[in-house]
């Protein structure tokens, strides 16, 4: 994959929050952050060169990037976090002020007939049959009309970070599901299973907030 256009948006997007909560959640002096950022911006370079391109209109390109930036600066930190401290670090990193306007914003399409047939377009994709960093899914409507499920069983996140030697973080994006879910506001995340713990799959289900289906009945 080039590292021009959307990888370098991305790093140019995140790289002060992840910068910034090196210090803030990690603890590390600035000086020290300031050279982790250095190092990993190099990293982060070199594990987007080492990934193919993905196909158009497989959705999951941005996810694999967000999983390299976390990665590389895992990489480069002279003291190892914890899986409990690299969620919080993760989570402070992307909760900012754009990230949160994007969960709003796909909050107000959750659960419509666009968003419904984007699901069924993805699930039939099969992405990750031919690139394995990308995702395999199918899509599971609840009976009841309340939502639906995304079952995933193949995950570029834990393909990348198993061979970079970090799939034990793998658990720590994960939990990144449940903060923009909250912070679009449509619905409910639940969760049973992931593939990183030993699950069968990993399933993201999103039901609709309780006001939303009385608003709707």
């Amino acid at each position: 994959m080039k590292t021009i256009g959307m990888p370098a948006g991305m790093w140019l997007l995140f790289v002060g929050s992840f910068k910034k909560q090196l210090v803030e959640t990690l603890g590390f002096e600035a000086s020290r952050a300031k050279e982790i950022t250095a190092l990993a911006k190099r990293k982060y370079k070199w594990i987007i060169r080492g990934l193919p391109g993905f196909e158009k209109g497989d959705r999951f390109k941005t996810n694999i990037l967000s999983c390299a930036m976390l990665s590389a600066f895992l990489l480069e930190m002279p003291v190892k976090p914890t899986v409990d401290q690299a969620a919080d670090y993760y989570r402070e990193a992307m909760s900012t002020s754009v990230m949160k306007a994007f969960c709003r914003k796909a909050a107000k399409r959750k659960f419509t007939r666009r968003d419904v047939e984007g699901m069924k377009r993805t699930a039939a994709l099969n992405a990750a049959d031919r690139n394995p960093y990308s995702w395999n899914m199918t899509f599971h409507p609840y009976p009841d009309g309340s939502g639906y499920e995304a079952r995933f069983t193949k995950c570029g996140i834990c393909v990348l970070m198993k061979e970079l030697g970090l799939f034990a973080y793998v658990p720590a994006m994960c939990r990144l599901d449940y903060t923009m879910s909250e912070f679009g506001g449509a619905c409910e995340f639940i969760r049973e299973y992931t593939l990183a713990c030993g699950g069968p799959y990993c399933d993201c289900g999103y039901r609709k907030r309780r006001e939303k289906q009385q608003s709707s009945s």
